[in-house]
C-alpha cells in the first residue's frame, strides 16, 4: 500500500499518522529504535498490512494486468493506483474532506517532534509542497507521481509509463481495488485490536 492507503489505515493520531509513513523508512528490530509506543505500533502495522497486501489474490491479479515491460514494477505501480483510486473514494470512506485531511496530516507531521530518518526529512517538505496526498485523485497525479517515483532509480525505469496502463485497464484496477479495500480495512483493524495486547516484534 502507498503513503495514503497507509494513513487511512491506521489510527488517527499525531503518532499513528507519522508512524504509518515511517514504515517504508525504518528498517530492522524496532526495539531500540526509541520510538513513542504509538508510532512503533503504528510502524509494526504498515509491516503487517504490506505483508498482507503482498500476497492477497486480488492484489496479485492486479499486478498480472501489466505487461512484461512493467511487470518488475507491478508493486509499485499497483500501491499507487490503489491510492488513486482510494482518493477518489474519499468522500464517501472518510468524514472529512480529503484536502482537509491532507492538510492536517501535514501540519501534524511538520509539528511532530519525533527525529525522523533522514530520508524521509529530505522527502517531508516535498510532500508538503506538491501535496501529493490529494494529487492522486487525478491520472495525471499519478503519471507526476509515477514521474517522481523514476527519477529515484539510477538506471532508466519504465515507470512513468504506468499512468497509460493504469488508463488501459481502469475499470479492472477500480474493481480490484473494490473488492480488496474492505479485506485490508478489516486486516488493519484486527491488526489495532491485537496490538493492545503484548505481541513480540514480528
Amino acid at each position: 500500500m502507498n503513503f495514503l492507503a497507509h494513513l487511512y489505515l491506521t489510527p488517527d493520531t499525531p503518532d499513528g499518522l507519522l508512524g504509518s509513513l515511517l514504515g517504508d523508512f525504518v528498517k530492522g528490530p524496532l526495539d531500540q529504535a526509541g520510538y513513542a509506543p504509538d508510532v512503533t505500533a503504528a510502524i509494526k502495522l504498515h509491516r503487517r498490512i504490506d505483508t498482507f497486501t503482498d500476497a492477497h489474490p486480488v492484489v496479485l491479479a492486479s499486478k498480472a494486468r501489466l505487461g512484461p515491460d512493467l511487470r518488475r514494477y507491478a508493486g509499485i505501480l499497483v500501491d499507487v493506483y490503489y491510492d488513486h483510486f482510494l482518493a477518489k473514494s474519499w468522500e464517501r470512506l472518510h468524514p472529512e474532506p480529503l484536502p482537509a485531511f491532507a492538510r492536517r496530516v501535514y501540519g501534524e507531521l511538520e509539528a511532530h517532534p519525533h527525529p525522523v530518518p533522514d530520508a524521509f526529512a529530505r522527502m517531508l517538505p516535498w510532500l508538503v509542497r506538491q501535496d501529493w496526498l490529494a494529487s492522486y485523485r487525478s491520472v495525471d497525479g499519478v503519471h507526476e507521481a509515477l514521474t517522481r517515483m523514476q527519477r529515484r532509480f539510477s538506471r532508466p525505469t519504465p515507470l512513468a509509463e504506468g499512468a497509460a496502463a493504469l488508463q488501459r485497464h481502469y475499470d479492472d484496477f477500480a474493481a480490484d481495488f473494490a473488492a480488496f479495500l474492505p479485506e485490508v480495512r478489516q486486516q488493519a483493524l484486527a491488526e489495532i485490536d491485537g496490538s493492545r495486547s503484548s505481541d513480540p516484534e514480528p
